[in-house]
């Protein structure tokens, strides 16, 4: 019988990317073995997942997290339905192994297929897990995680420091011989509207003694015309709605501005880029601060929350980097000894001998 895996979650990027990174190193283990998908109908899978020739199954299934306890009733009246749909999913593929890679629909259909003794494991990419792989690491025989700190929270039989699954050009990025600095700005591919209204004010406020200095500032779709208008006479800045290949502009940038998603601190860590993380304040289980604190306290990364990024502190950190080239040298050698290189391999393997 054809061996048949299915990957559970979904929701934003930094789910979905590692799924597909397994999925992919599944397919060059074992060319014969079939994968699927299951996640949601208005999760980021929706549009990414089939566009990479994967079936996608969908259950109906939202998040407890920051929603008005009307509608949390709701989705709790809604559990033994999306019960029934993972465990008629399950009989209908009889798939041999699931793995989760987090988002809303990884918890109920791991755990569902946990329960009918189905081989299970998870993958958990924060230094603090959020509660629903904390609890899942229970039921599952073998979690899989980037941080050391996380392991204290995961109580499967096995926890293996894997690395994360980043795809597969992600590389060193070469050595720049900049006249220039180079700043990369980004928040993620919505962007970030607490980076992008203090980066462009400190652009402008400051813009007479950056003239050694080029930024690319990716926005995200629903501010794009209002900052690409804003820098329409700025020479030094690029404006962009998406960093596509991203990984042209992490080759570019000396110094990158960004949030701190575990999907983010990977690629930086494989491409070997100093960063100074601005960490979303509302991510949940505030897991994006204690990722940056975590590179931060070893010397691999600086962080600032977003309520004390203010534009005058901003243009210090960039005369900082501009005057002190060595401490950008030293933050790209300690961010790449973070780095784990064939994360998904390891997965694989583990998955495939299980």
């Amino acid at each position: 019988m054809k061996r048949r895996i299915f990957i559970a979650g979904g929701g934003t990027g930094g789910h979905i990317y590692p799924g597909l990174a397994i999925a992919q190193e599944l397919q060059k283990a074992d060319p014969e073995i079939e994968i699927h998908f299951v996640g949601t109908r208005h999760g980021l899978e929706s549009k990414i997942i089939p566009s990479n020739g994967f079936p996608l199954h969908y259950i109906n299934v939202g998040g407890l997290k920051n929603v008005i306890w009307y509608k949390k009733l709701f989705i709790f009246f809604k559990f033994p339905i999306v019960f029934f749909q993972c465990l008629y999913l399950l009989i209908k593929y009889k798939p041999q192994f699931i793995f989760g890679v987090g988002g809303y629909s990884s918890g109920p259909f791991v755990l569902t297929a946990a329960i009918i003794g189905k081989k299970t494991a998870l993958f958990e990419s924060n230094a603090q897990p959020g509660i629903t792989n904390r609890i899942l690491s229970y039921f599952v025989g073998t979690s899989f995680t980037l941080f050391e700190e996380s392991q204290k929270y995961l109580k499967s039989k096995e926890v293996i420091l894997s690395g994360f699954p980043v795809r597969g050009q992600m590389t060193l990025s070469p050595k720049r011989k900049n006249s220039n600095l180079h700043v990369l700005i980004f928040g993620g591919s919505q962007g970030a509207r607490g980076i992008n209204i203090t980066a462009s004010e400190m652009i402008r406020k400051f813009s007479d003694q950056l003239q050694d200095v080029e930024f690319v500032h990716q926005t995200g779709r629903l501010d794009f015309l209002t900052y690409q208008k804003l820098y329409q006479d700025a020479k030094n800045v690029e404006c962009r709605e998406y960093l596509d290949p991203i990984k042209q502009y992490y080759d570019w940038a000396d110094l990158v501005i960004c949030r701190a998603g575990a999907s983010t601190i990977s690629e930086l860590s494989a491409c070997g880029k100093a960063a100074i993380f601005i960490p979303f304040p509302f991510a949940a289980d505030n897991h994006q601060q204690k990722n940056a604190e975590s590179l931060e306290s070893i010397g691999a990364a600086e962080m600032i929350l977003q309520k004390d990024f203010t534009s005058d502190l901003f243009f210090k950190k960039i005369q900082e980097y501009k005057s002190n080239k060595e401490k950008i040298l030293e933050l790209e050698l300690q961010i790449h000894k973070r780095y784990k290189a064939n994360a998904a391999k390891t997965i694989v393997e583990k998955i495939l001998t299980t």
